[in-house]
């Protein structure tokens, strides 16, 4: 039977996962470090340490999944971002990013999508002010970003 991991171990593998996803961009986190360290730290622990490491599902399929339901939760502007940007980071397409979105109008309604759609519309226009907009894949299937 193998040792459970330590804290410091989850902490540890959910600030790789965390660096891998989001390429180190992680602003609602860090606003929190100073005052709520904790708060930060189990978010790194438990989100991607335990849930992102885990098999079963690729990284781009979690990252749907999660635009998904912060779109849905509502109020969420800020996770969701930084998600959308990671989704992008993972390889996920403007359209496959559009298209979760979408699907959540049956499900949470039109204005949810809507203002999900608002924040997906300014990260990409962010990302295309940093020449770091996601562009469709090449003619092999290989994702890719503007810029260097």
């Amino acid at each position: 039977m193998s040792t459970p991991p330590t804290a410091d171990d989850r902490l540890a593998r959910g600030l790789a996962e965390m660096a891998r996803i989001t390429g180190g961009h992680t602003p609602h986190l860090d606003a929190v470090d100073g005052i709520a360290p904790d708060l930060a730290r189990y978010a790194a622990e438990f989100a991607f340490g335990d849930i992102y490491a885990r098999g079963g599902l690729t990284t781009p399929e979690r990252q749907l999944i999660t635009l998904g339901v912060l779109a849905a939760l509502g109020d969420a502007e800020p996770q969701l971002a930084a998600h959308v940007r990671a989704a992008f980071t993972v390889g996920l397409t403007v359209e496959q990013v559009v298209e979760a979105v979408m699907h959540i109008v049956p499900f949470a309604g039109f204005p949810r999508a809507l203002n999900a759609m608002t924040v997906v519309e300014r990260v990409v226009a962010e990302q295309r002010e940093q020449g770091t907009a996601p562009v469709p894949p090449g003619p092999g299937g290989e994702r890719a970003t503007t810029g260097s």
